[in-house]
């Protein structure tokens, strides 16, 4: 039975073709041995460092590479935040993974390496606030967004295509070249190249990154809790108020 070629190594031999480029120069060019055969025949999978040499080289967008979009080119200038790797399950459905503090921590050198993202969890939601975009979850170190978003909880991120498309005031979850940060946004109108990432807690003071130091953007739609705090005796009785409260209405629409 004939092997199917993966889309990602046929649009790979395209683009050496049309770079005018045989695979032995190809290979030398994005250093990664002597030839590109193997690759191109899907027997060696595309790494991220492959991916990466595209995009600083080439321009070219790793979501086309993958026929997650068709377009074959990005412009880093415009402020493309866009997933690097998107993730699907066996039945070709978003699936959402999960990064922990461990894993964010390699995620910006990762960030292009779809065997990486193999190793890590991940779930779906069968929620229509979790259809038709990519999602995913991270969990968040310290204390900078309390009391919002305390230490060690999770929260999951709708990817955010361009940072034209970030709305201020909302909570990111923003991926630098060497860090994975939850932050509130605030664009600078005085300077559009940089943002502002604030934190929630008044102890830390507010920081301004360069819109290109940004590979990733995920706004905040959600959050995962465990451990949930015991309520107060006087919460106690008013939940407990309320919950019969909400029963009397619904009997009394029974009648």
């Amino acid at each position: 039975m004939k092997n199917t070629i993966p889309i990602e190594a046929s649009r790979f031999k395209v683009l050496r073709e049309e770079l005018h480029h045989t695979q032995q120069s190809f290979a030398s060019l994005l250093d990664i041995g002597t030839t590109t055969a193997d690759i191109e025949r899907g027997k060696t999978k595309i790494t991220g460092k492959i991916v990466m040499e595209l995009m600083g080289q080439f321009k070219i967008n790793p979501l086309w590479l993958y026929g997650k979009s068709f377009d074959k080119y990005i412009d880093t200038f415009q402020g493309d935040v866009s997933p690097k790797v998107l993730t699907v399950d066996i039945a070709g459905n978003d699936s959402i993974i999960l990064v922990n503090q461990k894993a964010a921590a390699g995620y910006p050198n990762n960030i292009h390496d779809m065997g990486w993202y193999q190793t890590l969890p991940a779930f779906n939601i069968p929620l229509p606030e979790y259809r038709n975009a990519s999602y995913r979850g991270f969990q968040v170190e310290g204390d900078s967004m309390l009391p919002n978003i305390k230490p060690n909880e999770w929260v999951l991120g709708r990817a955010v295509p361009s940072i034209n498309e970030a709305t201020d005031s909302k909570i990111y979850i923003v991926v630098l070249r060497d860090s994975v940060l939850v932050k509130k946004l605030q664009k600078i109108s005085s300077n559009p190249q940089s943002i502002r990432l604030i934190s929630l807690n008044d102890e830390y003071l507010p920081i301004d990154v360069k819109v290109k130091d940004i590979q990733e953007l995920w706004m905040v739609n959600s959050k995962l809790s465990f451990g949930v705090d015991e309520p107060s005796e006087s919460n106690l009785l008013r939940q407990l108020q309320q919950s019969m409260d909400e029963l009397k209405g619904q009997i009394n629409s029974l009648k």
